[in-house]
């Protein structure tokens, strides 16, 4: 794999650099092979997220989420794929199998076009699982993880899935979304405590699963044990680590190895 970026890297790093810095930083921190993986897949969803929010329209946010399925189908054929500069790259890097789990996560993306609740802790699991899970997986497979890895890829994947939508929480309580089944203080600290159990059984072997695709769970441990001992500080938005914090623990486990 080539070392430099083309204009299309380029474009996919810049991106994510300003969408989400921490999966920016945690790119950067990777070794330079790997980011021409990270990158696309990062910038990929980056449009995919945001693609329900640039519009008050439903049907347009259905539109732009249908046009991310069929470019995802047209890399899942093997065949010709539209130009764009971010397709483009995601189509050198995927095989068919992980366009087919990230059309999944563009399907559960759609859920974010509703205002209904998650019906369950189980439906938003559900949710966490087809999105950050899915993503993670995809990452870490084409960094060379086995198929005896998914399962704790995906667990950890949803303990930084559910980190991130705590995160969330007040933005998406501003835009009119409900974004937790069960608001309750004594429900949230169980929520993030499952997280933290998940976290543990993705981290219980760390056997062929490639460091570098696993480096943007940075910071989850900290803001699901905030969440668990204090659930009212994901209501308050109190939960991000200081930047300072959240670099030492990425530079630390780029270094070991030990995500």
């Amino acid at each position: 794999m080539a070392s430099e970026f083309d204009d299309d890297l380029t474009a996919c790093a810049a991106l994510v650099e300003k969408a989400d810095p921490l999966r920016f930083r945690a790119a950067m921190a990777a070794p330079v092979a790997a980011r021409h993986v990270l990158f696309p897949l990062y910038a990929f969803n980056v449009e995919v997220a945001r693609a329900p929010w640039v519009t008050g329209e439903p049907m347009i946010a259905e539109m732009r989420l249908q046009w991310w399925r069929d470019a995802l189908e047209e890399i899942a054929a093997g065949g010709p794929v539209r130009r764009h500069e971010v397709v483009t790259p995601l189509a050198r890097v995927l095989e068919p199998a992980d366009a087919r789990v990230l059309d999944a996560l563009v399907e559960a993306r759609r859920a974010d076009i509703e205002t209904t609740p998650f019906e369950d802790t189980e439906d938003l699991l559900g949710y966490l699982d087809r999105t950050a899970a899915g993503l993670l997986w995809v990452a870490a497979r084409r960094l060379g993880a086995g198929p005896g890895a998914e399962a704790r890829v995906r667990s950890a994947g949803v303990a930084q899935g559910l980190a991130s939508w705590f995160r969330a929480i007040p933005a998406l309580e501003a835009a009119g979304k409900h974004p937790l089944p069960d608001g309750r203080p004594e429900t949230v600290a169980e929520l993030a405590r499952g997280g933290l159990a998940r976290l543990r059984q993705g981290r219980s072997d760390r056997s062929g699963i490639p460091a570098a695709a696993m480096l943007a769970l940075a910071g989850t441990g900290h803001v699901l044990k905030r969440a668990a001992s204090d659930p009212g500080a994901v209501a308050r938005g109190e939960l991000d680590p200081s930047p300072f914090r959240e670099r030492i623990e990425l530079a630390a486990r780029a270094a070991t190895g030990r995500w």
